[in-house]
């Protein structure tokens, strides 16, 4: 073998070897930074972690912990990054696929998360307590909405904050379904708990309406009956909950 066909199989071993070796993070490199925040790496690019993860939900963070990953290499060459992920803080869970197609473009699958209620106080004052569950057997989001996808969000243990205290409420479901570009249409359930809530929510772009009968076959108490005359509407069976608007 020539001298040249030796060199170019070292810089070929070479090249590969540094592939291989490419430390984890470079991951910041195929991340979208306003997005997601990553310190502490270690490992490769390939199957590495991070002692701390954070990433933007509305107007702040969610606080991930650490994280551990593994990147599939075949996927760069679509340049849509594919992960598989896992992440455990406290009781806070998250793991699942997603492929990263843009700063507002991403699809979700085989996903799961569980996280503190009290994080829709990012999107709304509301003091909730329990927890928020979401199994996604799919989940694609375009320019920051939902395009399609099928899955099950659950708040177990619902709770409302009141100034008298808490004031416990029950375990919900929701069950939703989008085919592409259609309309996200969930239904509601109640699961367990003293407050049943029943009915259905939709999304088309950025606009939702929700249809939601909040009853109770016992009496509800003062404070609950007077938050819920300021967003429903009485009726003989509970509390219609009817609202329509953009966000």
């Amino acid at each position: 073998m020539s001298r040249f066909a030796w060199g170019f199989v070292l810089a070929l071993l070479l090249c590969v070897s540094l592939v291989v070796s490419a430390p984890a993070r470079l991951l910041n490199l195929l991340l979208p930074p306003e997005q997601v925040l990553m310190q502490g790496f270690g490992g490769t690019l390939w199957r590495g972690s991070a002692g701390r993860a954070l990433v933007r939900v509305g107007p702040g963070y969610l606080h991930l912990g650490a994280v551990r990953w593994s990147l599939d290499p075949l996927s760069l060459l679509l340049l849509a990054p594919r992960l598989t992920l896992g992440s455990v803080r406290g009781n806070q869970v998250v793991s699942g696929d997603l492929v990263l197609r843009g700063s507002q473009d991403v699809d979700l699958y085989e996903f799961e998360a569980v996280v503190a209620a009290d994080l829709l106080r990012q999107f709304a004052p509301l003091a909730l307590s329990g927890t928020l569950s979401a199994q996604l057997d799919w989940l694609q989001v375009r320019d920051g909405l939902p395009y399609s996808g099928a899955g099950r969000l659950v708040w177990q243990n619902g709770g409302w904050e009141s100034p008298g205290g808490l004031l416990p409420l029950g375990t919900y479901a929701m069950s939703f379904h989008q085919a592409p570009e259609e309309m996200l249409q969930a239904e509601v359930i109640t699961v367990s708990g003293p407050v049943a809530a029943n009915g259905t929510v939709e999304l088309q772009n950025r606009d939702y309406r929700v249809d939601i009968l909040v009853s109770s076959q016992e009496a509800m108490g003062a404070q609950l009956e007077q938050a819920l005359s300021l967003i429903a509407a009485p009726e003989p069976e509970g509390y219609r909950v009817k609202l329509n608007g953009e966000f």
